[in-house]
């Protein structure tokens, strides 16, 4: 099971006091010296942590794989095919929200998303899609020519009880099998922590899992590097 990590976080902490540290290129070095198998950003458009300027260098540095989590607005795009990142995961995004509240609708945005899709390739850019647990969605990334899928894990995250979990598991299960079955790349996230990650770890035909928040937020106890290393080993 492969772990990318997100660092959006660290950037949220340098602009607490709008400051040049921490550097988020200095938490892709640790994290990619602590076992990580991808760096995951997410250029807002709001520009709220990660920068233009941390995913050049970011470009630059990252030695494993740039994960670049995007709208599908047209000046990210622009900006996504000119830095190149080895993989473009495409996110709904809302200014209010906190943190992406759910998955992408493929369905009821479907042109405006194959415009995107489109650009991207042409910039020989991998396009993953960032969507629900849902069959509906996943043939639709199928259907465009959507090599590879994120699936939100948010609800099962959230959920309140032991039977809502299972629930939400459940739907995790049959939404991976329906997404191979359709010959696609799988990979996860969304809420995960070092207490809830082990049951989403274990589900056969997830290649990889997208975790940030939580790694942050240990890294402030235990440092960074040992946090990294700490979700490796609970994942495998």
């Amino acid at each position: 099971m492969k772990l990318g990590v997100n660092i959006d976080h660290i950037a949220t902490l340098r602009e607490v006091r709008h400051g040049i540290e921490p550097e988020p290129v200095l938490a892709a070095f640790v994290s990619e010296a602590s076992g990580a198998d991808s760096i995951v950003v997410h250029l807002r458009e709001d520009r709220r942590h990660i920068k233009e300027r941390d995913l050049r260098i970011l470009r630059e540095v990252v030695r494993t794989k740039l994960n670049l989590e995007m709208s599908i607005a047209q000046d990210i795009v622009r900006i996504a095919c000119k830095v190149k990142p080895d993989q473009a995961t495409l996110v709904p995004e809302r200014r209010q929200e906190l943190t992406t509240e759910g998955g992408l609708d493929v369905v009821a945005n479907l042109n405006k998303i194959k415009l995107a899709v489109n650009k991207l390739k042409q910039s020989d850019i991998p396009v993953s899609l960032f969507i629900d647990p849902d069959k509906k969605q996943i043939a639709q990334a199928a259907k465009i020519g959507i090599k590879m899928v994120e699936l939100h894990t948010g609800r099962y995250a959230e959920a309140k009880n032991a039977f809502q979990q299972n629930r939400y598991f459940k739907e995790l299960i049959e939404a991976t099998r329906f997404a191979k079955s359709r010959g696609l790349e799988v990979f996860a996230g969304h809420g995960l922590n070092y207490y809830n990650v082990t049951k989403i770890a274990g589900i056969k035909g997830i290649e990889e899992l997208n975790i940030g928040y939580s790694i942050v937020c240990r890294a402030a106890i235990v440092g960074l590097g040992l946090a990294v290393k700490e979700m490796k080993a609970l994942i495998n």
